[in-house]
């Protein structure tokens, strides 16, 4: 396979992930002949790996214990970092002394250019004292819990760093959750405060949460105190005026969170004019959850060796600097935030944007992206397949008048369709796009370097909320290969097993990490015991982190992810990957979406598959011929459905990831346990019909 994008080799050695391999082999004289005998030394040399990343990077500890792991006989027992302190928040600012004038945080809302925010160093550091000020006054102390449902935006970020500041945990979700959704998460971690906004803005229109605000604070009587954000009300309307009036009367205190941040210093504001509560490593610091599809969201429980792994894939296999801008489009209930939140310990310029992305059309984003020069730019794999729909030039309707049957319409590849957007838009800041959500097909590397910007880092990445990281991303020094992850990520020691625990390569498996890693878990939250801990990781491969994808290593040592190990095809007794299937399917320039399930049918297990048509098409058994077959000729027999479906909708989580899993359940009649994790689980109720047939 050739590659679709190469490094110069003066590019490889300015990054500083060269810089850093060079200083490893002198300092310990060795030489690696490539990046694969680098990660494979990092991962056979965790403790000396990890203290040189630390040192290079320039973490700040409070005190320093005498090694770096205490490898226990069990993998989820294993401490890091034993007899270190350190504060997460301190660990972000500290660059925030120098240059008090340079930019820190630039907002951008989807509704208005002109209601964008920059905030300087010195503002930020301002902001912290005073809502750090705020939180003392209340009495908050070392791991107590503060939790916030807000808008992506700079209140977000101040937040989390007053509350680290203070050794409490901090915890968020998105606005756009249900009330049931944010009950679930936060009625189990039990938050002293709960920090909101009057509401958000998505595609132009404002969304009220104020009743939802009520409806949650009246099942979540550990809250003391509401911040509310005015976000999109500048002053205090009647809804507002009922949340207060409700907090009031059950002896809740709801106070304006610009009113505690914005107050005028009259000096300049250091860092050693705040808090810097010191916690060890086995502290927490964040409490993320799972996607809750299976059940109530398992409360994932992490400390200061985030921050570790976050220095780590944002400086070496992102190659991010100080003088540049950063940006990933997430929300607040995405693991993403927490990822590109580390990257003020880098010191460079976090933009961030909220809202639709499509809002008032695709080219908003990427003129932002331009006119603040981002360098390295984060999304989804699901935003840049719709993305290119929807620069695809319209074709005439008066080429196409039966437009029921589309299979006899001549087929347009969707690069042919699609605008470039380098000709159109000043990409020369972006150097990097990471995608991340779900895998990236072969399909989706074509567009980004046909389309987007063909002289681009394009760095599909791959972990999840458990890490708070990635365990197979992107690297600078090495090609680009369509369809493939770079790398493994230093000091991750990932591989591919089979069913029988053997490592495998150029075959598909089960991904799983060998050895204990900085940004693991602690525990999750009232789990005593660590039974569901061990349940979630540790239950298929003994002392083996089985991370529930279905992946491959390739002979480029890179990776590629074929979906959620539960979600894998079984027909025949032979697994098989979804994303296979899908880079067929997103061929078909009718087809707006699909879902893959495998349905336990008759002692085995059958494909089906349903189709989500564009608007005005319809699934023909024309079109269903044709996805057959070219299922069969471009992949195997095996992988071709035995039923296709047409539906209205596709059911995804709240964060953007396709629910296969929702849709088995569906077809077999099994119940849906949570679908209030679910953006649209109305869905769901089409595919029951499907039961039996």
């Amino acid at each position: 396979m050739q590659a679709i994008w190469s490094p110069s080799s003066e590019t490889i050695e300015q990054t500083q992930i060269f810089q850093f391999k060079s200083k490893v082999e002198r300092d310990h004289s060795v030489h690696f002949r490539d990046y694969e005998s680098f990660w494979s030394w990092s991962v056979k040399n965790l403790s000396t790996f990890w203290k040189d990343w630390v040192n290079e990077a320039g973490v700040i500890f409070q005190k320093k214990g005498k090694y770096i792991i205490d490898r226990k006989e069990s993998f989820s027992q294993t401490k890091w970092f034993p007899g270190y302190e350190i504060n997460f928040a301190e660990n972000l600012l500290r660059k925030f002394d120098q240059d008090s004038n340079r930019i820190a945080i630039h907002f951008q809302p989807e509704y208005n250019t002109a209601d964008s925010l920059n905030l300087t160093r010195q503002e930020v550091l301002q902001n912290v004292k005073n809502l750090q000020d705020t939180f003392l006054e209340w009495g908050i102390e070392k791991n107590d819990r503060i939790a916030a449902v807000i808008p992506n935006s700079h209140i977000s970020i101040i937040g989390m760093l007053a509350t680290t500041s203070l050794g409490a945990i901090w915890s968020s979700a998105s606005p756009d959750f249900g009330a049931k959704g944010i009950l679930d998460r936060f009625q189990q971690i039990e938050p002293r405060i709960l920090i909101v906004s009057d509401g958000y803005f998505f595609k132009g229109k404002k969304i009220n949460c104020i009743d939802k605000w009520i409806e949650i604070l009246a099942s979540l009587p550990s809250v003391e105190k509401v911040l509310i954000w005015y976000f999109t009300n500048k002053k205090q309307n009647d809804p507002i005026d009922e949340l207060q009036k409700w907090c009031a009367q059950n002896k809740k205190e709801c106070l304006s969170y610009d009113n505690k941040i914005n107050k005028n210093f009259d000096r300049t504001i250091k860092l050693k004019d705040l808090i810097f509560t010191p916690v060890t490593f086995e502290d927490p610091v964040y409490i993320m959850y799972s996607s809750g599809t299976t059940g109530l969201p398992k409360c994932i429980v992490q400390g200061a060796g985030v921050l570790i792994n976050h220095t780590k894939e944002l400086m070496l296999h992102c190659d991010l600097k100080e003088e540049e801008s950063i940006s990933y489009y997430t929300t607040c209930g995405w693991m993403m935030w927490n990822w590109v939140a580390s990257s003020l310990f880098v010191g460079s310029k976090l933009c961030i944007y909220d809202g639709n992305p499509f809002y008032p059309d695709w080219k908003f984003l990427w003129k932002w992206i331009s006119r603040e020069k981002i360098a390295v730019f984060g999304t989804s794999a699901k935003y840049l397949s719709v993305l290119e729909a929807e620069t695809a030039d319209l074709i005439a309707e008066s080429n196409h008048p039966i437009k029921e049957k589309p299979s006899s319409i001549k087929k347009v590849s969707k690069q042919e369709e699609s605008v470039k957007i380098e000709d159109t838009i000043d990409l020369t800041s972006l150097r990097s796009l990471l995608s991340t959500g779900s895998p990236l097909p072969a399909s989706g590397f074509q567009y980004v370097y046909s389309k987007i910007k063909k002289d681009i880092l394009l760095c599909s990445i791959s972990g999840g909320t458990d890490l708070n990281g990635c365990f197979a991303l992107g690297n600078p020094m090495l090609e680009v290969y369509s369809g493939e992850l770079q790398c493994r990520g230093l000091g991750m020691a990932v591989s591919v097993f089979d069913d029988e625990g053997g490592r495998v390569i150029e075959e598909k498996g089960e991904l799983v990490c060998e050895e204990p890693f900085p940004s693991m878990p602690l525990y999750f939250w009232n789990d005593k015991d660590g039974s569901k801990y061990n349940e979630a990781y540790f239950s298929k491969f003994h002392d083996i982190w089985c991370h529930g994808d279905f992946a491959e290593l390739t002979k480029n040592n890179g990776m590629i992810i074929y979906g959620r190990s539960d979600a894998t095809l079984n027909p025949g007794g032979v697994r098989i990957g979804t994303a296979d299937i899908y880079t067929i399917i997103e061929t078909f320039s009718d087809i707006a979406d699909s879902v893959i399930v495998g349905q336990d049918y008759e002692d085995d297990v059958r494909i089906v598959l349903f189709v989500k048509m564009k608007e005005d098409y319809k699934l023909d058994e024309t079109l269903i011929g044709d996805i057959k077959s070219k299922i069969k000729n471009s992949i195997s027999p095996r992988h071709v459905p035995s039923l296709v479906f047409s539906v209205n909708d596709i059911p995804y989580t709240i964060n953007g990831k396709k629910v296969e899993l929702a849709v088995k359940n569906c077809i077999e009649g099994k119940p849906i346990k949570n679908s209030n994790a679910l953006a649209n689980p109305q869905c769901l109720e089409e595919y029951k019909s499907f039961f039996k047939k």
